[in-house]
């Protein structure tokens, strides 16, 4: 079972792109298919440490291999390759942000329908209290933008600058999202009896 919990180290990709990286995406986008596999098992696993923290577990195969199929599909029409990590990122946060407005609809339906069935008792709440899951649940808690923006920073290790630049917003506003997310996150984890 993956878990993305685990600290991902940070790789060289945050960076301007490697040249040999650089290499294996001009090679995909000439039809080498060695060149995709090359970029899947190299990326492969932060992407889904990203979409991990933004929308949990119960999709990320799928979520995964959709990120990557549309990498695959947009790849011939990616003119500066030495943006690609930056234009990785947007497809991986596109992907989480369609899921959960999925996740969100399906639930109103499911609300709807429960509204028809006669009400029945919840049963316990069993909350792990492993500081990972609390982490977990805190992020789940935050806003899409919050979230986003603190798994970017502080769990994959990207600067200010690469955020505003992956998100296209201003390093203002990453600035004062990171702010309000720690804030939030905080304020959660004191609730759960975490003290920081």
């Amino acid at each position: 079972m993956f878990s993305a919990v685990e600290h991902n180290p940070v790789f060289p990709e945050a960076a301007p792109l490697a040249t040999s990286d650089a290499t294996w995406v001009q090679r995909c986008q000439q039809g080498d298919p060695e060149g995709f596999r090359w970029l899947y098992r190299r990326f492969q696993s932060r992407v889904r440490g990203t979409l991990y923290r933004l929308c949990g577990e119960e999709a990320l195969d799928d979520l995964t291999q959709e990120v990557f199929m549309r990498v695959w599909r947009g790849l011939p029409r990616l003119r500066q390759v030495e943006i690609f990590n930056t234009w990785l990122y947007r497809i991986t946060l596109n992907v989480a942000h369609d899921y959960r407005r999925q996740r969100a609809h399906q639930r109103t339906q499911m609300q709807n329908l429960s509204q028809t069935v006669p009400d029945r008792i919840p049963g316990p709440d069993l909350m792990n209290l492993h500081y990972e899951e609390l982490v977990r649940q805190g992020l789940a808690a935050l806003s899409f933008d919050h979230r986003t923006v603190l798994v970017l920073h502080d769990l994959e290790a990207l600067s200010q600058k690469e955020i505003s630049e992956i998100l296209r917003i201003p390093v203002g506003t990453v600035k004062s999202r990171l702010f309000h997310a720690r804030a939030a996150l905080r304020r959660y984890l004191e609730t759960q009896g975490v003290r920081l």
